[in-house]
């Protein structure tokens, strides 16, 4: 049976608990619209243009243990963006995946160190390729800068993932757009995957002022199939996008189009 997702475009604020609150209940909304799993942006926790360490926490804190409540109170995954502190005094951009039946975290491997923003002041990378299992779909784990880098999606696809999710809080500015859409679509060819993108709304789209300079969201979040072709898209604005992902449509693509079986360079021993 496909497994049934949700993608929840937001804009969160700099306070954790209010965006908790939004947490809440857009989980909710996914349940009622039979999502098994629901997957937030990039910085769910606070918005990019906050000061990260004082809110950081580790993953057995009080954000993340409501965040486990949320998800067990509606009966599924919840997957959200959130900051960890790190032993250099840095923190790490995690995913926190928790759900029935799921516990896991990523930290973002690739650090966004351009268009005039270092994410590596303030934070420290992660190095491990992260998996999970729901329902019989193996799901990988990425954040934003890293869809610039296909080793990591077909890194997903070797550990067996015909799903890789994509929290985001994409920059503005020229072309920046194009690219995103460009990136998402091209990482589910490169791969052969399903890719769900999350990313965090226009803060414009929602009545708000974005940060100097941080990276806070352009919207467009979006569902695209392992042929590269795009299922379903929301605009820059807040919104829920409800998608199903089939994963014998990943069989049929692998066997038409053997990217990964033809592989010469990169190719795991």
């Amino acid at each position: 049976m496909p497994l049934r997702i949700a993608l929840s475009q937001i804009t969160t604020g700099p306070d954790p608990a209010s965006n908790l609150a939004l947490l809440r209940r857009e989980t909710q909304r996914a349940a009622e619209a039979g999502a098994r799993l629901v997957a937030f942006p990039e910085a769910a926790m606070a918005c990019f243009g906050t000061r990260l360490g004082p809110i950081a926490e580790p993953l057995d804190g009080p954000w993340a243990t409501e965040v486990r409540q949320i998800a067990k109170d509606a009966g599924l995954v919840v997957v959200a963006g959130m900051f960890t502190p790190a032993p250099d005094g840095r923190v790490t951009n995690t995913l926190l995946a928790t759900g029935p039946g799921v516990e896991t975290s990523y930290d973002k491997i690739h650090l966004y160190d351009a268009f005039g923003f270092a994410e590596s002041k303030t934070v420290a990378p992660g190095s491990e390729v992260v998996t999970f299992d729901l329902d019989g779909v193996r799901v990988g784990l990425a954040t934003c800068y890293d869809v610039r880098f296909p080793e990591l999606f077909r890194a997903h696809a070797d550990a067996g993932a015909v799903l890789s999710l994509l929290p985001a809080s994409w920059g503005a500015g020229p072309g920046k757009r194009e690219q995103w859409e460009l990136l998402t679509r091209a990482r589910a060819l490169d791969a052969t995957v399903w890719l769900a993108a999350v990313g965090q709304a226009d803060p414009a789209a929602s009545g708000l002022t974005a940060a100097t300079f941080a990276p806070t969201g352009i919207g467009h979040s979006a569902l695209i199939g392992p042929d590269g072709t795009v299922r379903e898209r929301l605009d820059a604005g807040p919104g829920l996008l409800v998608g199903e992902v089939d994963t014998e449509e990943v069989t049929a693509v692998r066997r038409t189009v053997s990217v990964l079986a033809n592989r010469r360079l990169g190719v795991q021993p």
